[in-house]
């Protein structure tokens, strides 16, 4: 999925002088990168623009140090804590739009070294093979193709389904974020989102139970027509 990603005005660890003005609002911005790093699947780059110098990060791009970045449709998110990162920053800011020295970046950072229970970098290899056979559908619940096929019907309603994880990203706007598949379903139908308070990990099989949302657009680029919101998972 197209995701998103960060500015900030300025990490707590960084040195307190660049945070003495407010941090801006919504909006496009662009400068010089001062630092740069890798987790959960996002760059993040400390920008200089001048006048301040802002935290922004996004779906993991090719960039480095002394590279012209700017973004656009950036929409912040205060008092965020990475998890991955173990680190706090006053202000976030999520954006999808993203120019490298003018051009839109390439993806993926395949040398990065990525912390621990990171998930894979898109575009750095083949995804994790995930053994999709033998699941069976929850007493009760659907299948992830029945969900796609009844997605009109059953939005704003209850659903269970029994399926495997085939992407987890940690921590993102305050939530877990799971793709699962259960072996139903084709391309564009079978592999459906859930977001959750509950820690799992690439190859669980995981019981999910939460309400359909269809056609839900998060902001800079989060646009989802089907996704499990504030899921319980149990993991089997």
């Amino acid at each position: 999925m197209k995701y998103i990603l960060l500015i900030a005005c300025l990490a707590l660890s960084a040195p307190r002088a660049m945070c003495q003005t407010q941090p801006p609002s919504v909006g496009s911005y662009s400068g010089k990168v001062v630092e740069t790093m890798n987790a959960a699947n996002y760059t993040y780059v400390l920008l200089d623009t001048g006048t301040t110098k802002l935290w922004a990060a996004a779906p993991q791009f090719a960039v480095k140090v002394g590279d012209s970045v700017a973004i656009s449709s950036a929409a912040p998110m205060p008092k965020f804590h990475s998890k991955t990162l173990n680190r706090d920053f006053e202000v976030v800011y999520f954006t999808g739009n993203v120019k490298v020295n003018g051009k839109a970046p390439s993806a993926g950072v395949e040398s990065v070294e990525l912390p621990k229970n990171h998930p894979p970098i898109t575009g750095s290899g083949a995804k994790p093979a995930v053994d999709l056979s033998g699941i069976k559908k929850a007493e009760g619940g659907k299948s992830i193709a029945e969900i796609y096929a009844s997605r009109a019907e059953l939005s704003g309603k209850p659903v269970k389904v029994r399926a495997k994880v085939v992407k987890y990203n940690a921590n993102i706007m305050g939530k877990n974020w799971l793709h699962i598949q259960d072996g139903t379903g084709s391309a564009g139908s079978n592999d459906l989102t859930v977001t959750t308070a509950s820690e799992t990990k690439v190859g669980d099989t995981i019981l999910v139970t939460g309400t359909i949302a269809t056609d839900r657009d998060f902001g800079s680029g989060y646009k989802y027509n089907l996704i499990i919101e504030d899921a319980k998972v149990t993991v089997e």
